[in-house]
């Protein structure tokens, strides 16, 4: 029998338990080399993902030991610096149609001028390569762009009311062309990556290190997991991501979950004990709004409440979770002003007396994150 013809039986509460510790979300202290999510990349949205490491066991460390790139989604995550080139390959297309995909209706001007989409994509980063000689604003950069590039790559932006680089090459190109992200700069920095040899699109994912693989990667962390699903968290075509497929999966199946349509879900072979060894852990977190716990794609997993799940992914105005045990039991936003904090905490459901002091106690590390102090956790709802 070959790995894929096993099916392992999981509840959802195993499945949750997995992902918590997969995602180092317990107790257990982490160090920027041990932190296995770094290899996926941690988001760098919203509270950030400085917060997110704290979050996962990682108090103190060397900020140059880490480096910041626009990558999955074209949005900014960190991953450790040593790793740049295997990070600048993973994070690729896997192909042109993959390409097509990645950067929506930027490809049509392209392909009309007779352009592959990579093609289009490696001129992209070798013009930001050639400009980039010294840290630059992000807006100087597009606006020197508009100077070499063909009108193919430009579009006129009407909120500007300007001539730009299509956002998504602007943003994929840069890694490719060696090129990193300022920590903390608003609006963004680019500047070189030291000793990095960009890679100009040459090499598709599929070359990537294993460790790395993007699709590996999300049934890792957010395993069992679907080709739609994975599909959907990388904005790739599903036909692309079935292709790619890992060879050593199972199938899984989620006992107490209703059925899904497209596909069955599949998880690493290796990991298939540990998932069904899986026990609830009951850490708490206060988890920043764009932290990974919660960008899995199959949502209702972690949230089958419809009218709560559209407030805790709100595509505006968006707020952290708070999380115990794997389950999110409440939202939170932060009011803060001048050096003072408050955190405003809406519950989910009754909250115990020893929940309310863990998140007391969360909320304090927050403040300490921020450089505040905190006034309180004020309750809503």
């Amino acid at each position: 029998m070959t790995a894929a013809e096993v099916t392992v039986s999981l509840t959802r509460t195993q499945v949750l338990a997995f992902r918590w510790r997969a995602q180092h979300l317990d107790a257990a202290p982490a160090t920027v080399e041990s932190l296995a999510l770094l290899d996926y990349g941690v988001q760098d949205t919203g509270e950030g993902a400085v917060w997110a490491l704290r979050n996962r066991g990682i108090q103190n460390f060397d900020p140059d030991d880490l480096f910041y790139a626009w990558t999955l989604r074209g949005a900014p995550h960190a991953y450790r610096r040593t790793d740049a080139s295997q990070v600048a390959v993973a994070t690729a297309p896997y192909d042109d149609a993959d390409a097509t995909k990645r950067i929506a209706d930027a490809s049509k001007p392209l392909r009309k001028a007779g352009l592959s989409v990579v093609e289009g994509l490696t001129r992209v980063a070798h013009a930001e390569r050639d400009i980039v000689t010294k840290p630059m604003v992000k807006g100087a950069l597009s606006g020197a762009l508009n100077d070499v590039l063909a009108p193919e790559h430009l579009r006129y932006c009407r909120p500007c009311d300007a001539v730009h680089c299509y956002e998504q090459p602007f943003r994929l190109g840069a890694l490719q062309a060696g090129l990193e992200l300022e920590p903390d700069t608003s609006p963004p920095v680019l500047r070189r990556i030291p000793r990095l040899r960009p890679a100009f699109f040459g090499t598709p994912a599929s070359a990537a290190d294993p460790r790395f693989d993007v699709i590996r990667n999300y049934l890792r962390f957010y395993g069992p997991a679907t080709p739609h699903v994975v599909a959907a968290f990388l904005d790739a075509p599903v036909t692309v991501i079935r292709q790619h497929w890992p060879q050593d999966t199972v199938t899984a199946e989620i006992v107490d979950a209703p059925a899904r349509t497209g596909g069955t879900p599949h998880l690493l072979a290796d990991d298939a004990r540990q998932a069904a060894d899986s026990q609830r852990d009951d850490t708490v977190r206060l988890l920043g709004a764009f932290d990974a716990w919660l960008q899995l794609r199959d949502r209702d997993t972690l949230v089958d409440d419809r009218t709560k799940a559209k407030e805790l992914w709100r595509t505006i105005g968006r707020p952290g979770a708070v999380v115990a045990g794997g389950e999110v039991v409440g939202i939170w936003r932060p009011r803060q002003s001048g050096g003072a904090l408050k955190l405003l905490a809406t519950p989910w459901r009754k909250w115990s007396k020893s929940l309310r002091g863990a998140v007391d106690e969360q909320a304090a590390l927050l403040a300490a994150h921020r450089g505040v102090t905190l006034t309180g956790v004020e309750m809503a709802g």
